[in-house]
């Protein structure tokens, strides 16, 4: 993983990329769904390279291609792991302000550049949700919070555009201090199911908050098939990020990806 903003420090210790082989191992495989949204209608509202960099968001223009070329890396690794089948990765980072959302974001970007897949990047960061700003989207039928709390307002209302084709937005909904009750809950469990089977091209990216103070991050985990760990460069400390690795089944880590690389 190596950019200017993401990429892999070769001093890591053995043990974090060690569980990258113990994860293809026991990725547990699911049924196959009949349906595929690859071929999304993209035709309207698409974002120009110029609005997708204000955005701080990767693009196929060759302004921002080795940005673009580290996160194509990283979904090759995820998709490594992966194998045939689409999957949930939660991104969480270290401690706070290491660019979590920034590379869940761009991760998601880089899935959608696929034609044959889909993205879904949801906001899980109840407390400071910024992925509908980041993104220029206004939730005015809610999010993810209104969606739990509400059934019966149903999925399809809290799925945005982005103006990226193939990339989907669930915001976070109304601030929430209390966040850990609803991750917890079966109903966040029915939904990443519903959401993930519906479609077999369908890669869903958990944008969480950070892992220092804040018990959230280990129960996403839960729900997720990966996790992708953010740490600061120069920010975070070896021992901080060794530490924040050990919250996560070993068999779901995917690495750790540096943010802020001079």
């Amino acid at each position: 993983m190596n950019s200017n903003d993401a990429s892999n420090d070769r001093s890591l210790p053995e043990s974090i990329e060690s569980v990258l082989e113990a994860a293809a191992r026991n990725l547990e495989k699911r049924p196959t769904a009949g349906h595929s949204i690859a071929r999304m209608q993209e035709n309207v509202g698409l974002l120009a390279p110029r609005q997708l960099e204000e955005r701080r968001l990767i693009h196929r223009d060759a302004s921002v291609r080795p940005h673009s070329d580290a996160f194509r890396e990283i979904r090759t690794r995820l998709l490594g792991l992966g194998g045939t089948q689409n999957f949930v990765t939660l991104v969480v980072s270290v401690s706070p302000r290491s660019g979590c959302s920034f590379v869940a974001r761009n991760l998601a970007a880089a899935f959608a550049f696929d034609e044959a897949k889909t993205s879904l990047l949801i906001d899980c960061n109840l407390r400071y949700p910024n992925q509908h700003r980041a993104l220029g989207v206004d939730p005015t039928a809610g999010g993810l919070v209104d969606l739990l709390e509400h059934p019966v307002l149903g999925m399809e209302r809290i799925v945005y555009h982005t103006g990226i084709p193939h990339l989907r937005l669930i915001p976070a909904g109304r601030v929430h201090e209390n966040s850990g009750e609803y991750f917890s809950s079966f109903r966040m469990s029915a939904v990443l199911d519903q959401l993930r089977t519906r479609y077999t091209d369908r890669y869903l990216f958990l944008d969480g908050p950070a892992i220092k103070g804040s018990p959230d991050a280990r129960i996403l985990s839960d729900l997720a098939d990966f996790v992708v760990v953010v740490a600061g460069y120069g920010r975070d400390t070896p021992a901080a990020i060794s530490q924040a690795v050990t919250h996560f089944d070993p068999a779901k880590m995917a690495g750790v990806v540096f943010n802020h690389v001079p």
